[in-house]
């Protein structure tokens, strides 16, 4: 979700809170089109960071130092000269638009106050920040847009500072339910029509209050009845009652651990996905960005193991099909037996020359036709039936173990692509190249610098349940290892989900009786980190830790038990929070 005319609206009045009266200290600009400006006010310290990046502009408040460049850029520069030192007088936003402006006040060269504004316009790829005077005539911009760059709007030295068109859309702050009732009436979708009729409204806000009106968002706003354009600008009106009255919840919604959206209104259309609220805009949004940033940054440098998992996966797949296929072919194997012994009992009655003969087959008391080479004698033909039999056997025997092999690799790899998937953070991905080093998949320390070997530092999940018993949850077949043969003790219970890779999940009982509210919260843990994540429900086997047995020569994280009860759980966290 883009920083719409709602979220702006949030910065600028948590921006109003906290540095409106206070002094700007400090002005950096580590990149060409950021800015970082260092704000004392009172005995508060505040970073705001701002990017007119055309890929992601951003304005928030953070704790975080970037690197300066040695010799500071000229936009930098006049900034320093004009407002250092500078006390923000306001902080605001025109109507709904992507704008936020800050008043500054300061001494001039002859030591008269003047005021200036800081315009931070918060637009895509055409994001900007804006230095003007007190007449909003631009004095300099970090960039420079000349008229071959745009016919709408120059925005260089000299020239007046206006607001872009925004092709005669509405300010959904002020507009009447009557208004709305009229722009509903164009052959585009409702949700479409609301945010491409009013500013500041994106196309997640507008599907938001058609979902809270009940109407479905695939039919025509100019088919709508009129009791339902009613309804639909009447909900949209006390949608933007709480944007009036600065009723912000700031809230990131994940899915699979991963944030999804972000808004400062709750969005109900997201009620079943995970969700957390905060106190601040600026926390909100550098939390959101941040997990996207490392989790974008985990699938980079995952991407070379997923791939060779993946690589040998499809290749194990292959492997088993041909095997099974050969089995199949063996399924004549005792029909060449019993051929066989049957021509040794009744040899004595086939004629010279026949292809065939019909004899009595004692085994099921029904008569049997046994193909015949005629150029061969009846104990030739038996003997060439024992020989087939006996390849058949021995091929039978050798599939049956190497089948056996080719699964136990599918499921080991599967296991691995599994502790790939719900990896969080480099460190999760040590242990996962150490196994697959262990097993040949690669090299070992093909993956470290200079050969040495890297530190392990990941640990497992680890929640704490609603009743206050401690659940911890293996990120791969090692950590599954150690939490089930070392970490657990006798009673504590084990979790895993049926017949599909996942963690294995303890609960330590500490000598006291689970209530089923924590068997319940294990189970969900056990089905959202397995792979059946993304299903409506996963079946879990459960038991305690002493009936679990590993078997010999097993890979690490696989186990054997004949003592279980199970229960099906939906895979979530159940809201449960992470102990660090």
């Amino acid at each position: 979700m883009a920083l719409d005319g709602i979220v702006i609206k949030n910065i600028a009045q948590e921006m109003k809170e906290k540095i409106v009266g206070g002094r700007i200290s400090k002005i950096a600009q580590p990149e060409n089109d950021e800015l970082i400006l260092t704000i004392k006010n009172n005995k508060d310290t505040h970073k705001l960071y701002i990017s007119a990046s055309a890929g992601l502009p951003l304005i928030y408040f953070t704790d975080m130092n970037k690197p300066n460049p040695l010799t500071a850029p000229n936009f930098c520069m006049l900034l320093r000269k004009h407002i250092g030192n500078g006390k923000i007088l306001d902080v605001f936003q025109p109507g709904l638009e992507r704008i936020i402006q800050i008043k500054i006040e300061h001494l001039d060269e002859m030591g008269d106050l003047c005021e200036k504004y800081l315009i931070v316009e918060i637009m895509g790829k055409h994001s900007n920040i804006i230095f003007c005077d007190s007449n909003y005539k631009i004095i300099d911009s970090i960039k420079r847009v000349s008229s071959q760059m745009s016919s709408v709007r120059e925005v260089l030295p000299g020239r007046e500072y206006f607001i872009p068109d925004t092709k005669n859309k509405k300010n959904p702050l002020e507009i009447s339910e009557d208004e709305l009732k009229n722009i509903l009436s164009t052959n585009t979708y409702c949700s479409k029509t609301l945010y491409s009729s009013l500013t500041g409204i994106s196309p997640v806000i507008a599907e938001e209050i058609v979902h809270l009106s009940g109407i479905d968002n695939t039919i025509p706003s100019n088919e709508l009845s009129d009791t339902e354009k009613i309804h639909l600008a009447h909900t949209f009106v006390l949608f933007m009652e709480n944007v009036k009255n600065n009723d912000f919840v700031p809230t990131v919604y994940f899915k699979n651990e991963e944030p999804i959206e972000f808004t400062s209104i709750p969005l109900e259309m997201y009620d079943d996905t995970q969700k957390k609220t905060y106190t601040s805009i600026s926390q909100t949004l550098e939390t959101y960005y941040a997990t996207r940033n490392i989790i974008s940054r985990i699938r980079q440098k995952s991407a070379e193991l997923r791939k060779i998992v993946q690589t040998t996966l499809e290749r194990s797949y292959k492997k088993l099909e041909l095997q099974l296929k050969q089995m199949d072919d063996t399924k004549k194997r005792e029909t060449y037996r019993i051929y066989g012994e049957l021509l040794n009992t009744y040899g004595y009655d086939v004629k010279p020359d026949a292809k065939s003969i019909e004899v009595l087959n004692y085994y099921t008391n029904e008569m049997i036709t046994i193909p015949l080479d005629n150029t061969l004698s009846p104990q030739e033909n038996a003997k060439k039936y024992f020989d087939r039999y006996g390849k058949l056997k021995r091929t039978f025997e050798a599939l049956t173990h190497h089948i056996e092999e080719t699964k136990q690799e599918i499921s080991h790899l599967e296991s691995i692509a599994q502790s790939i998937e719900i990896a969080l953070s480099v460190e999760d991905l040590v242990e996962i190249k150490e196994e697959l080093a262990q097993y040949g998949y690669i090299k070992k320390h093909s993956f470290s610098k200079k050969g040495k070997k890297e530190k392990i530092t990941s640990k497992p999940y680890h929640y704490i349940s609603s009743d206050g018993f401690h659940i911890y949850i293996g990120k791969n077949n090692y950590q599954n290892e150690e939490l089930t043969f070392k970490f657990a003790e006798g009673k504590d219970i084990w979790m895993h989900a049926t017949n599909i890779p996942g963690s294995h999940v303890i609960i330590k009982t500490e000598g006291k009786e689970l209530p089923d509210r924590t068997y319940e919260e294990a189970g969900q843990l056990a089905a959202y980190y397995s792979k059946g994540r993304d299903s409506e429900k996963v079946e879990i086997d459960y038991s305690e830790k002493r009936n679990i047995k590993k078997p010999a020569g097993g890979k690490p994280g696989f186990v054997i038990y004949h003592t279980n009860y199970s229960l099906m759980a939906t895979p979530t966290t159940g809201g449960l929070e992470q102990v660090n």
